[in-house]
């Protein structure tokens, strides 16, 4: 195996960021394809890629399922519950509606599961994926990188029969500007919806689609709550005092990695949630959830797979390593009570080892 490549330069990274606006500004957004795209590259460089400039590969399967993750909720009817609107699957493309929310529409149709982690144990999950996949290699992953008149491949290009190639240092990049990355592209998605004139009686005065299109719902959460309470006992993860009214809270902040791994999830006093906030969790805290998912993980698993929540402890330990590591390098504080902080240090990057 040839070694790691270095980080590329605060040049390179200027000059990827720039690409990338020019990407937003400059491409042809038909349908929402390329904003789930962006995004699904994005998850799994900061789940499988590290902190150097090595290129990654990926499986077109691996990015297809991600798909199916991000367009589930979407193959449901949106109502706005406005008396002007009207229930019904919104529209993601200019043209007919988008195959693969179709696709996902037409699979629901004919199972009971509920959530995908419920549908990849379905007879018909393979079968969708492969149609998802197929779609996935044909359209976003041939167009996404056409913008200003031309194809500019910044970011990827094809690695033989179903895989795709990160090129050296997109990995680290989108690692360390995910946020923004997810924030344009989810941005974007929206607009593309709102946009969209066919849309228009379905929405009405809509001010709730980002959660309907990117949040778990409230059923979900109530599930995992009470897994949790029968888990870990009526008590706050963080001040471990006794809870009556427990919030679910992102231990890896949502702002940061916005997906629901049910192995990040833990109970929190409201105030403790509030006072913590978008911010990471200081060292004793660390300690004790790296420990919890050791010792809990296939309870954490099986809570959450009831729940219908992503159960990859092994992932949501990586998402944790990036996320401190991060910290370290922009040198962040970690929240360790109301009102209290401390810096994060090598110390933090040594619990991952």
């Amino acid at each position: 195996m040839p070694p790691p490549l270095p980080p590329p330069s605060p040049e390179a990274q200027l000059w990827f960021l720039t690409k990338l606006q020019r990407l937003f500004g400059e491409g042809d957004f038909t349908a929402t394809y390329k904003f789930a795209l962006l995004i699904s590259l994005a998850d799994l460089a900061v789940e499988l890629g590290a902190d150097d400039g090595s290129e990654l590969i990926l499986a077109n399967r691996q990015i297809g399922e991600r798909f199916i993750a991000l367009y589930w909720q979407h193959s449901l009817p949106y109502s706005s519950g406005h008396p002007s609107s009207a229930p019904a699957v919104l529209v993601q493309n200019n043209g007919a509606q988008a195959a693969v929310v179709s696709a996902i529409s037409t699979f629901r149709a004919n199972c009971a599961a509920t959530s995908p982690q419920a549908a990849a144990r379905q007879p018909g999950f393979r079968a969708l994926v492969s149609v998802v996949t197929s779609t996935v290699s044909a359209q976003p992953l041939n167009y996404l990188q056409n913008f200003g008149g031309g194809t500019d491949e910044f970011l990827y290009e094809r690695a033989g029969a179903g895989k795709v190639r990160l090129k050296p240092g997109v990995a680290y990049c989108l690692r360390r500007f995910y946020p923004l990355v997810q924030q344009l592209a989810r941005t974007h998605w929206i607009d593309h919806i709102k946009q969209n004139s066919r849309n228009q009686s379905i929405l009405g005065a809509a001010d709730d689609l980002e959660d309907f299109l990117f949040s778990s719902s409230r059923q979900s959460l109530q599930v995992m709550a009470a897994g949790l309470r029968k888990l870990d006992g009526t008590k706050c993860f963080y001040c471990g005092n006794a809870v009556s009214t427990a919030d679910v809270d992102h231990y890896i902040p949502f702002s940061l990695y916005p997906r629901d791994l049910a192995h990040n999830l833990v109970l929190a006093h409201p105030s403790c949630n509030r006072s913590k906030s978008d911010t990471l969790a200081a060292l004793p805290h660390l300690e004790r959830w790296l420990e919890r998912l050791h010792d809990k993980g296939d309870a954490l698993a099986e809570i959450g797979s009831a729940a219908g929540f992503q159960t990859d402890r092994l992932v949501t330990r990586q998402v944790g390593a990036w996320a401190y590591t991060s910290a370290l390098s922009g040198r962040s504080k970690a929240w360790l009570k109301a009102n209290y902080y401390t810096s994060i240090d090598d110390s933090y990057a040594t619990c991952f080892d």
